[in-house]
């Protein structure tokens, strides 16, 4: 999205938490959320698509994250059928999740942003070139974090109480400003929580009714690991990727992005951090953009904010680094010049940078 958000002067100075989206602070400093205890008067979810110990256990496969494992099967009405989530996956992205080599949305599925975290993480570790899963990767993510991928959470009333937000519809955004930017569903709320995608949360707790708190169910067991102080940025236009680097040019961090389209391109060169704005609302002005059409207009903060939880600011007007509303369309899709990340991806990245960065475009 290029533009930017209201008020953003006034937000240049401010910390930025990881957690700029307001949730809940870590519990113990470890697992994103506060995953709380499952005592036994809790109520469990009847068993989902695979159980902890059947994700825990998954080994990929030994092969190019971009080959497909199984043709997808045909449906009844012999269109080809969805295709199934793999809890070998499921493990191999809560693993490049929590090493900062983001997959994007967690969902169990084979994927170019998968592709580009193994190849990014490869060539960071010296493990070679190409985006192969193979032992020596594997040893690398398991040997860098042992703990467990999956753990149970309970559903609190702060989980599900609201205040909720119709999906934004359209691109009318006047009719946001009015209704508000809030998750739409708690359902929604939880699978950004724990970096996953509503489809794979509703697959692992089928029985679950997230509006009821109280439920025991099973999400990635997230760390919150911030990042080093970034150095340095580079936007990799082609690769449709964010990578930070350390001081000593270390590669710390690649995220999957959303970065312009052939009618509003990105810019190119070398730009600076000039500041981060948490939880920013982002103001809609036709007359200083070449897109859309309508009033000028104010939409207020939140996760679904066109520019997500978190924006930074770049040093050419109205161009930044940001989060989303959507996060399961990142990398697949173009935006209006900026950079869009998702909003946990967004936030860590944010939270690790100064004014006066640079931000390598290429």
């Amino acid at each position: 999205m290029r533009l930017r958000p209201h008020h953003l002067a006034l937000l240049l100075t401010v910390a930025l938490p990881l957690a700029a989206c307001g949730a809940n602070d870590p519990s113990e400093g470890t697992k994103a959320g506060g995953n709380a205890p499952v005592a036994s008067a809790q109520v469990r979810a009847a068993p989902g698509l695979f159980t902890h110990d059947q994700i825990e256990q998954a080994m990929p496969s030994a092969q190019p994250a971009s080959a497909s494992t199984t043709p997808a099967p045909a449906s009844p009405n012999g269109q080809p059928a969805a295709t199934p989530p793999d809890p070998a996956m499921i493990r191999l992205q809560v693993l490049l999740d929590r090493s900062s080599f983001s997959p994007g949305v967690i969902d169990g599925l084979h994927g170019e942003n998968v592709r580009q975290a193994i190849a990014a993480y490869r060539e960071a570790k010296a493990l070679g070139t190409g985006d192969a899963v193979d032992a020596a990767l594997i040893q690398s993510l398991a040997t860098a974090d042992a703990q467990p991928v999956m753990t149970e959470y309970v559903l609190t009333p702060a989980d599900v109480g609201g205040p909720f937000s119709p999906s934004p519809a359209g691109e009318d955004l006047s009719v946001q400003a009015a209704q508000g930017t809030n998750f739409s569903t708690a359902r929604e709320r939880i699978a950004e929580r724990f970096h996953m995608s509503e489809d794979l949360l509703q697959a692992l707790n089928p029985s679950v009714d997230f509006a009821r708190a109280g439920v025991a169910i099973l999400i990635p067991a997230l760390i919150d690991r911030p990042l080093p102080q970034v150095a340095r940025i580079e936007v990799d236009k082609a690769e449709k990727a964010v990578k930070a680097y350390d001081a000593a040019g270390t590669l710390i961090a690649f995220y999957p992005a959303t970065i312009g389209s052939g009618d509003n391109l990105s810019p190119s060169g070398n730009l600076t951090v000039v500041g981060v704005a948490p939880e920013p609302d982002y103001l809609y002005d036709p007359s200083r953009l070449t897109f859309g059409k309508g009033e000028r207009v104010i939409v207020p903060a939140g996760p679904n904010n066109p520019v997500g939880s978190v924006w930074i600011d770049l040093s050419r007007d109205t161009y930044g680094i940001h989060g989303t509303p959507d996060p399961s369309k990142i990398g697949k899709t173009a935006s209006h010049g900026c950079v869009r990340l998702t909003n946990w991806d967004a936030e860590q990245l944010a939270a690790a940078v100064k004014p006066g960065v640079p931000v390598r475009f290429v």
